[in-house]
């Protein structure tokens, strides 16, 4: 007896289409998507500035006369030396929302329906990612504004600015994947928020972004020195030339830019596999 093995052209699943520029197609239009639900939900956009605004505030004239820099206590140097650690931790925060995001489109249903579409498996994934990316970006033109309202300023021209801020939202982008593995892997939005949290306060914390790591413990200023956050802290400053560069023996402090590089491209080549291969498998 033989099965039988044809089925109605109406009634088949519809395959991926392969192909890098499909690929790339797919993505984009994922990407148009969400950022048409950011135009539409403005407060979105508008809550994710207020947190880093009112870090650069806090930190800057709170903390500002009591951090030592260089030897030195002045409120205007440890306004520069921030910066660059600002921006970095706001660039990493926003794994919360690339995660929350992807977890409310799984809540809904959204996510079963782009599977059952004949669209490449990562797709969703690289499309939502580029839409976080683009409001990063957002988040950083302003927040840079409001560090040049408070005093910090660029020393070593534009075209090195441009390079530590391509760097910095390199490290946004590398995130939003660990963003999008922790929204592929709970059950709630809410879950996927303090999810993306919890784990980035002892990295954006345990780092040269807000103290200079020597003043650390002893145990502890290795995992600082090593944190793939302070490695793209470390390379702003520099590019910036802002005070506070950390003299170091540790690879990653001596050589910022590239361990910036590569601790990015690591991230997004392990996450981006995990998240993808969680997507293809992931059912409500």
């Amino acid at each position: 007896m033989s099965a039988v093995t044809d089925t109605a052209p109406g009634t088949r699943a519809p395959q991926p289409r392969g192909g890098l520029s499909q690929s790339i197609t797919d993505s984009l239009v994922i990407a148009k998507r969400n950022l048409i639900r950011m135009a539409r939900i403005p407060e979105m956009v508008i809550f994710g500035l207020i947190q880093p605004v009112m870090f650069v505030v806090l930190f800057s004239y709170v903390f500002g006369g009591s951090m030592s820099i260089g030897g030195s206590l002045d409120p205007e140097r440890y306004r520069e030396f921030l910066m660059a650690g600002i921006f970095a931790q706001t660039v990493t925060f926003a794994t919360a929302g690339a995660g929350a995001g992807i977890a409310d489109d799984m809540h809904k249903g959204l996510v079963d329906r782009f599977r059952s579409l004949p669209m490449a498996r990562g797709a969703v994934l690289t499309g939502r990612t580029l839409a976080d990316l683009v409001q990063t970006a957002l988040t950083v033109v302003v927040l840079a504004v409001v560090g040049l309202l408070v005093g910090w300023r660029v020393h070593e021209g534009i075209l090195k600015a441009l390079g530590a801020f391509a760097l910095l939202l390199f490290l946004g982008y590398a995130f939003s994947w660990i963003g999008a593995l922790i929204g592929l892997s709970v059950r709630t939005p809410e879950a996927a928020t303090s999810g993306g949290l919890i784990w980035l306060f002892p990295v954006t914390f345990v780092s040269n972004a807000f103290v200079d790591p020597t003043m650390m413990a002893s145990w502890i200023r290795p995992i600082a020195e090593w944190n793939p956050f302070s490695a793209t802290v470390q390379a702003c400053r520099e590019l910036f030339g802002n005070p506070g560069v950390v003299n170091s023996d540790a690879w990653p402090m001596e050589h910022p830019v590239l361990a910036s590089l590569l601790w990015s491209a690591l991230i997004i080549v392990v996450f981006r596999t995990l998240a993808v291969r969680k997507y293809r498998s992931a059912s409500i």
